[in-house]
């Protein structure tokens, strides 16, 4: 008797063993924050067949699971409130906590919807520090790739508060744009950041979207194929450059040149910031050292501090009195450094930075803070430095990247991040049956060698949005890329505001609005600090167009033109009330071009709310552009209410 009891206990064990528990998604955890107004889908995973009951706001809701496993519960549309606790209950229960009932928005695309407020703390130091609104959430999607198919779960990510420290890690463009809606509604703002720097936006894009692209739906296909991945990834031609053994210089002699105890022979002189090209290192690409000894007042030594060493281009080490201070691996953070007590003197500080340069010019952007302090004292770092070649990289071979008849590379190298859909794959398809209020959508930079497309990718990515999440009227809110690069004084061709147009253009798609940020950005930095004006202006769009306000919230767009003579008459939407120059001066950025397109600067007024323009050199326009350049010098048409004019180009007829 005892050994069937035992054989009993031992089956029952093992059927035990075998039920799986119930499971939720990432998503769907403590500090979550549901869509007010609309039936939320929770699901997950569990046994088949097994009962799954959720509780939520005093009502029961009960499914079961699938012969897969798979479960979803759908819950009665609510209003905004909270915190709650939801109990998911199966073979095991999990307790959901602190919930809110508010509006959810995606927030997606690349760096400048990556970039955090950690970032740009110098700029907003009074907004961290006095953060405390935990009605407002922020859900940080790990970066994560997949090129064969839409993913079931996400890698990981938490609910976080605009609270106290956590609030560093929340994008600082959604972070000001949840800030303005919250001031009007005070309800709970949820920001489901999906973003990841440097990448296209066919990367973002669903399969679904690509209904009218064969060529990169073929590529998915390909992708698909794990076989044929492979196989291309063996065969494609790689740059990374990974020595048998060091061969900087630097590093391999007697003493590194950071060690405090190295003493430099025949280093050249160099200015910092700027570049080595532009200093008398011509063409170089490789490895350069940078050295300088650094007086510091006896009120810094042993202090903890911060350096500023603006941006560097590429990768960066620093050392200071032979200690490693900071890094960065590639161009574009800005060089914001802690530097531990103990570590500084009074009197002689060695300072060294090792930069590491694979295409371009290399070396230090000028127009930044290159600068160290300490809770009282700052020391500038600007000037002249000694620097000597580590070691100089030998010219790379393209020769493998020939294309073939149909233009494309052969072999195709495979970037998972930079494939089609990958990224929607991983970070968006995981939840796409979660119901949100709309979506951000900051992007273009990495599309800009292909800006003519842009239009029609756009198109493919909010149809494509819109059908995988079953919303065909979904708000959909992007950002127009800023002013970049160096300043443009004389008509010229430019992607980036070919990109501007191709957004432009995108304001065809029904139930969708763009934010003109020409005035926002900075010459030298792809990722401008004002981050806040951004975030403000697209929730000026969200109040119009998922709120339903009515407001200015936008600058003047072309509506139509009269050609008369030499003279074109446009009239402008969204004037609000009234068109300015925000400067008081003339009207300045138009171009004509005849029939041959060669432009010249054309004269242009305001009247009666419309803006008149001409060229005395063209008897017979053909081309008018307005703001059109990489980054132009004074696009100056406003209008009263604030906001800019979005740079255009019509082809007159």
């Amino acid at each position: 008797m005892k050994r069937i009891y035992l054989l009993a206990a031992l089956f029952l064990i093992s059927i035990s063993t075998c039920l799986a528990n119930v499971k939720l998604p990432k998503l769907i955890s403590d500090g979550l924050v549901l869509q007010r107004n609309a039936e939320i889908p929770i699901w997950g995973w569990g046994s088949p067949g097994e009962k799954i009951t959720i509780t939520f706001k005093g009502k029961k809701y009960r499914t079961t699971t699938s012969s897969e496993g798979k479960w979803t519960i759908t819950l009665r549309k609510m209003d905004a409130g909270g915190p709650y606790t939801m109990t998911v209950s199966g073979n095991n229960t999990i307790e959901i906590k602190d919930i809110l009932i508010g509006d959810v928005w995606l927030c997606t695309g690349q760096s400048n919807m990556v970039h955090e407020l950690d970032i740009h703390d110098v700029a907003y130091e009074d907004e961290i520090k006095n953060a405390n609104n935990p009605n407002i959430r922020h859900f940080k999607i790990p970066t994560t790739t997949s090129i064969s198919g839409p993913q079931d779960d996400l890698a990981g990510g938490e609910w976080l508060k605009a609270v106290g420290e956590d609030v560093r890690p929340f994008s600082a463009v959604a972070y000001f744009f949840a800030k303005k809606i919250y001031e009007k509604y005070h309800i709970p703002i949820g920001l489901i950041n999906a973003s990841v720097g440097g990448t296209p936006i066919e990367a973002w894009t669903p399969k679904e979207g690509f209904k009218n692209f064969p060529d990169i739906l073929n590529i998915i296909e390909e992708n698909a194929d794990t076989a044929f991945v492979n196989s291309q990834m063996r065969n494609a031609p790689s740059f990374d450059r990974e020595p048998s053994k060091p061969t900087d210089k630097g590093l391999i002699g007697e003493l590194p040149w950071y060690d405090v105890n190295f003493k430099p022979k025949n280093w050249r002189r160099i200015n910092i910031p700027g570049y080595w090209e532009d200093q008398g290192a011509k063409d170089l690409n490789g490895v350069v050292w940078f050295r300088r000894e650094v007086e510091l007042p006896k009120s810094m030594e042993n202090k903890e501090g911060r350096i500023f060493m603006g941006r560097i281009v590429d990768a960066d080490e620093l050392y200071i009195n032979g200690v490693k201070v900071g890094e960065k691996t590639y161009q574009y953070p800005q060089r914001r450094y802690k530097i531990p007590a103990n570590l500084l003197k009074a009197g002689k500080n060695i300072f060294v930075v090792r930069v590491t340069n694979n295409n371009g010019k290399g070396g230090f952007v000028p127009d930044k803070p290159y600068y160290i302090f300490t809770d009282k004292d700052t020391v500038d770092l600007k000037g002249y430095w000694q620097y000597k070649v580590g070691e100089v990289f030998p010219p790379r071979d393209f020769s493998a990247f020939r294309r073939n008849n149909n233009g494309e590379p052969r072999p195709r190298r495979i970037n998972p991040q930079n494939e089609p859909s990958s990224l929607y794959n991983a970070m968006i398809a995981p939840y796409k049956q979660f119901p949100f209020k709309g979506i951000l959508w900051y992007q273009g930079e990495s599309n800009t060698g292909q800006a003519k497309l842009y239009e029609d990718y756009m198109h493919a990515l909010i149809n494509g949005w819109r059908e995988v999440f079953n919303r065909p009227d979904m708000p959909v809110i992007y950002a127009q890329l800023p002013n970049f690069m160096d300043v443009s004084y004389v008509p010229s061709e430019s992607n980036w505001a070919e990109l501007r147009n191709s957004q432009l253009k995108a304001l065809a798609i029904p139930n969708t609005a763009m934010t003109v940020n020409i005035d926002l950005g900075e010459w030298n930095d792809i990722h401008p600090d004002n981050k806040k004006d951004v975030g403000e202006r697209m929730a000026l769009a969200g109040l119009k167009l998922a709120y339903g306000e009515d407001l200015v919230y936008s600058g003047p767009m072309v509506k139509n033109y009269v050609l008369n003579g030499n003279k074109i008459e446009i009239t402008f939407d969204h004037i609000g009330s009234g068109l300015i120059t925000n400067d008081g001066e003339a009207l300045s950025e138009f171009a004509i071009a005849g029939a041959d397109k060669k432009f010249v600067w054309a004269k242009a007024k305001i009247e009666d709310n419309k803006v008149v323009v001409w060229s005395d050199d063209i008897a017979e326009p053909k081309f008018l552009r307005y703001a059109w350049a990489d980054n132009p010098d004074n696009p100056n048409l406003y209008n009263q209410d604030g906001l800019p004019a979005s740079p255009f180009e019509i082809e007159l007829e």
